[in-house]
């Protein structure tokens, strides 16, 4: 099976890191209070929509910050269970949407944080959009991310998608989008479907 996977906020927790330098730069530096506006989001720039932060906070945000996604951690048995799949044969495709900073190598730090973790993956796809055309391209037969729109385009084009639960997707639903809880979640459902179907 080839399994087309996100990195932030699907591998990474990348919300606990980004979320606390977001309060950090809006309290500290914007003079505004912690209060979030809208937590729900259908994509991953939840931090701006959060702090309701206009175009050049958001810019000026991400130039200052943007570099910290390299200190976040893996999701709990996240590493485990992707070990496990790879061992089984399976194909581990990662598709990112990361976009090109002025500070840093995005890619470079991409890299070294992988290997660092233990992440095993196949390919490597750092893209800023078109999710759902890689998934096609590399003929992926299940995808996972964080971000609704990400899951519902993919699944759109056919794909089986499991949506990870977050607490920027609660509430986020599509008939053929499937919500997933954990990593001990998705390997379950990834066995039972290979038990029922033979495979996805």
């Amino acid at each position: 099976m080839r399994i087309g996977i996100d990195i932030d906020d699907t591998i990474a927790d990348t919300y606990e890191v980004m979320f606390a330098y977001a309060q950090h730069y809006t309290i500290n530096e914007l003079g505004r209070t912690g209060e979030i506006q809208n937590e729900v989001s259908s994509h991953h720039f939840y931090a701006e929509i959060m702090h309701h932060w206009n175009k050049e906070e958001a810019v000026n945000f991400w130039d200052k910050y943007y570099e910290k996604i390299q200190y976040v951690k893996p999701f709990t048995l996240a590493v485990e269970v992707l070990q496990k799949l790879k061992a089984e044969g399976n194909e581990i495709i990662l598709i990112t949407a990361r976009w090109a900073a002025k500070n840093f190598d995005i890619e470079k730090t991409t890299l070294e944080w992988l290997k660092r973790n233990h992440i095993p993956y196949d390919e490597i796809e750092i893209i800023r959009e078109g999710k759902a055309q890689v998934a096609l391209d590399k003929k992926v037969d299940l995808f996972i991310d964080d971000s609704f729109k990400n899951c519902t385009e993919v699944a759109n084009v056919g794909i089986k998608s499991y949506l990870m639960d977050t607490r920027t997707n609660k509430g986020l639903s599509a008939e053929n989008v499937t919500r997933v809880y954990s990593w001990s979640d998705i390997y379950d459902r990834i066995k039972k479907e290979e038990n029922i179907n033979g495979t996805l």
